[in-house]
This record gives C-alpha cells, sequence and structure tokens, in this order.
C-alpha cells in the first residue's frame, strides 16, 4: 500500500460546510458527505416534536470519519456540517412539500415528486424511521433561509471542487458517500429484507461509466465487502445531477451497511468502525489512483456506459 501523506491543509469552512484538502492535489477524485452532518440548531431542536436522538435516526452517521482519510491520498472531502433532517442537500433545491406550509409557494418550487410523497423534501417532513418531525406548519421564509445558508453553500462548494478537478486533470469522479440501514423492504408485502454490505449507485450506467463503476466494484469485493449495482438505492440527486460521463465528470454513489460500523438503535459507533476504516483506506487509494484518461471522456470509455 501506498504511503499515505502525513497532514491535511487546514479545513475550510462555508456557513455549513467543511472541505478538507489534501496538501497536494493528486487524484482526480472529490469525495462528498452530504448526509453526516451533526450540528443541530437549537431553534430547530425546539420546534421539532422529536427528541435529538430521533432527528439523528435521517444522519448518515459517521460515514465523515470513513471517508475522512481521502486527503491522505490526494483526494478532497466535503462534508456538510447540517442535518439531513434539517435540509437534505441530496435534493433539488427547492423540492417542498406545500403541505407542510402555511403559506403559499413560490411558482418556481418543485411541489410534487416521488420524494416529496415519501415526505423526504429538501426540508424533510419525516425522519427515517417515518415519524414526523413536526406537529406544525412552517412558512417559506424558513425554508428559503435553511436552502440559502446551507444548501446553496454546499453545492456551490462541491461544482467549484468538481470543476477544479476537471481542470487539473481533465476529469473528475465524485464519490458520493451515504449509508443504509442493514435491513430494507424487498417486496410488496413489504416484509424485511437484509441489505448488502455495499450498493454502488450510478443511475444504471448514467452517471458514471461502468469501467469506472467496475474499478470500485472489484477492490470492494477483494476487500470482502458484499457489493451490488443500483439496488436498492441507483443514485440520488447529486449523482443525477453531476454525473455526466461524456463532459468527463463521473459521479457513484456508495451505501454502506450500517450494521458493519454502527449501533444503528443508539446511534453509536461500534467494533467494526476501526476495522472498516482500515478497509476502506485500500479503497480510497484504489479509487484515488484511477487514471484520468478514464475519466476525460475517452470514446471507448463512454460506450461502456451506454
Amino acid at each position: 500500500m501506498r504511503k499515505p501523506q502525513t497532514t491535511i491543509a487546514p479545513i475550510k469552512r462555508r456557513s455549513g460546510v467543511e472541505v478538507l484538502e489534501p496538501v497536494r492535489w493528486t487524484a482526480p477524485v472529490v469525495f462528498a458527505s452530504p448526509h453526516s452532518g451533526r450540528r443541530y440548531p437549537a431553534e430547530f431542536i425546539e420546534q421539532s416534536r422529536l427528541s435529538a436522538r430521533d432527528l439523528r435516526r435521517s444522519e448518515d452517521a459517521f460515514v465523515d470519519e470513513i471517508f475522512a482519510m481521502a486527503p491522505d491520498f490526494g483526494a478532497p472531502l466535503i462534508k456538510a456540517r447540517f442535518p439531513r433532517a434539517y435540509v437534505d442537500a441530496n435534493r433539488n433545491a427547492y423540492e417542498l412539500d406545500p403541505a407542510m406550509f402555511r403559506d403559499a409557494l413560490p411558482d418556481h418550487v418543485i411541489t410534487k415528486s416521488p420524494r416529496i410523497t415519501a415526505g423526504l423534501g429538501t426540508v424533510p417532513k419525516i425522519v427515517a424511521s417515518g415519524e414526523n418531525i413536526y406537529d406544525c406548519k412552517l412558512t417559506y421564509e424558513e425554508a428559503r433561509e435553511r436552502i440559502e445558508t446551507h444548501y446553496i453553500p454546499y453545492h456551490k462548494a462541491l461544482a467549484a471542487l468538481i470543476d477544479e478537478a476537471v481542470e487539473r486533470f481533465g476529469g473528475c469522479l465524485l464519490i458520493d458517500c451515504h449509508s443504509m440501514p442493514s435491513f430494507g423492504t424487498g417486496d410488496k408485502r413489504r416484509k424485511a429484507v437484509p441489505l448488502p454490505d455495499m450498493v454502488l449507485g450510478d443511475c444504471h450506467g448514467r452517471s458514471c461509466a461502468r469501467e469506472v463503476v467496475a474499478i470500485a466494484e472489484n477492490i470492494l469485493e477483494e476487500s470482502g465487502f458484499h457489493t451490488i449495482r443500483n439496488k436498492p438505492y441507483a443514485g440520488g440527486f447529486t449523482a443525477r445531477n453531476y454525473g455526466k460521463p461524456r463532459s468527463g465528470v463521473h459521479a457513484l454513489q456508495v451505501e454502506i451497511n450500517r450494521a458493519i460500523y454502527m449501533d444503528e438503535k443508539k446511534i453509536a459507533r461500534g467494533p467494526g468502525l476501526a476495522t472498516l476504516i482500515n478497509k476502506m483506506s485500500r479503497v480510497i487509494e484504489v479509487l484515488a489512483g484511477i487514471e484520468p484518461v478514464l475519466l476525460a471522456g475517452d470514446t471507448r470509455t463512454l460506450k461502456a456506459a451506454e
């Protein structure tokens, strides 16, 4: 294994955003963690009908720690410091449920989508366990403030990192880092079924060339993780919005089974976290070592994604 760099550059903070940059940017890769934020505004906790622990059930808890060594291998890591239950960075900017608000929403707001129907818009109605966050209606101004203060700075910073990677290397691989529950619903009876160790989402081949996905899949399997593609998570807004292989930007969503590294009920680090971080260091190293030519719009690579 290549010896990683021993230090990282000072943390850059942009509102609710934190960017960990390497001392020397050598990899055509950007790592992003939009759902691991755990800075809960006091007024939000007071406004919610749920406890702080219940609100945390929507977190991709500790995912930022799992990928924290990305800068050691020459790649930046961007992470949201704000929590997903407060505002979700993996949605369209204004994807809001009108039933949550006591005033009318502007025309530019998206008011119908599968995510809104599920209660999981940009400002969510429910936490991951299905419980309502609020027992009263919000104002549109509250949602707008959250989006402009947290969501928009996050995506501005992410877009800037992607643009810089393309300028430096001719292409960029965005790894969108998430976690998933250990069980999902697999049939019409909503019966709980165990999920694999990892799910790679490439929007069914549209956000990332298959040759690139195969590199990630192979190193995860070699590291002992049972990995499948696109089921049940094919990729969210980030993968769909930024993944444009023909323009040299490939976006791959990675979902990690929480049972591997944490206590899902207590939302606490588990004994497997250190082992997972150690194994993921090899995964990060391989992804950071990807050849830029595979990302830069080479015709053969793009045909693999069709």
